[in-house]
């Protein structure tokens, strides 16, 4: 599969994990957003084992949580909507290299790996993972202004229950599951409100995904490793 890429000029990896480049549409500063959002916390899940794929996946050769400036600061005003009564948000993944994207989609179209079925997709086949939405060859995540994110009580360090764990792939998961309890809906209106609040806008098919409303590259897809 064939992916076209602005032409990179200059990158600059920066002491903080940030890193900053020119390409042929101007200036792009992409930022550890653990860093740039106060309060915010990350638990990369794609630099590790802990995901549906059960491995860390390639270009994450770092455990932190990138993204554009611009995704950071509304991520800030989500932020301080949640953290008014006591809560944070937790990202799970932010920008994500078209490397990572393109290996997802050779994973989903390998019938024999089935490590993590039973704790991530146990009602969805492997080969309608793709046709339902969960895995796409073209992800806002390699853009820099997309999310995947929870909320987390900052006093017991609990995750909010929101029906289903995160990248749980399952119609139970989108914002038109049934059968949900009262506590899951208010849990997962309340990540909800803060988000378009602050200028995002939710997937239909994950509660956990958000895209900026104002992407700052809407058609650029981004390659450089998280490091």
């Amino acid at each position: 599969m064939n992916f076209l890429y602005p032409i990179v000029m200059i990158i600059l990896f920066l002491s903080s994990g940030s890193f900053a480049f020119a390409n042929q549409d101007g200036a792009v500063q992409f930022v550890d957003l653990e860093k740039a959002v106060p309060g915010l916390q990350c638990d990369a899940r794609y630099a590790g084992n802990n995901n549906f794929t059960g491995k860390p996946l390639p270009g994450y050769e770092r455990s932190i949580c990138m993204g554009s400036e611009e995704l950071a600061q509304g991520l800030i005003l989500a932020q301080r909507h949640v953290e008014q009564y006591g809560f944070a948000l937790i990202v799970y993944d932010a920008y994500r290299p078209q490397r990572a994207v393109n290996h997802l989609v050779r994973w989903a179209k390998d019938a024999l790996d089935v490590l993590e079925k039973q704790n991530y997709y146990p009602d969805v086949p492997k080969t309608k993972l793709i046709p339902e939405g969960y895995i796409a060859p073209r992800s806002g995540h390699s853009r820099g202004g997309t999310v995947d994110l929870s909320i987390i009580d900052v006093n017991t360090g609990e995750i909010l229950d929101m029906g289903t764990p995160y990248d749980f792939f399952s119609p139970q998961s989108g914002l038109a599951a049934k059968n949900l309890s009262i506590s899951h809906r208010a849990n997962r209106a309340f990540l909800s409100a803060a988000m378009q609040a602050a200028g995002f806008l939710p997937y239909d098919v994950e509660w956990w995904h958000f895209r900026l409303a104002d992407e700052p590259w809407p058609t650029t897809y981004f390659d450089m490793p998280v490091k």
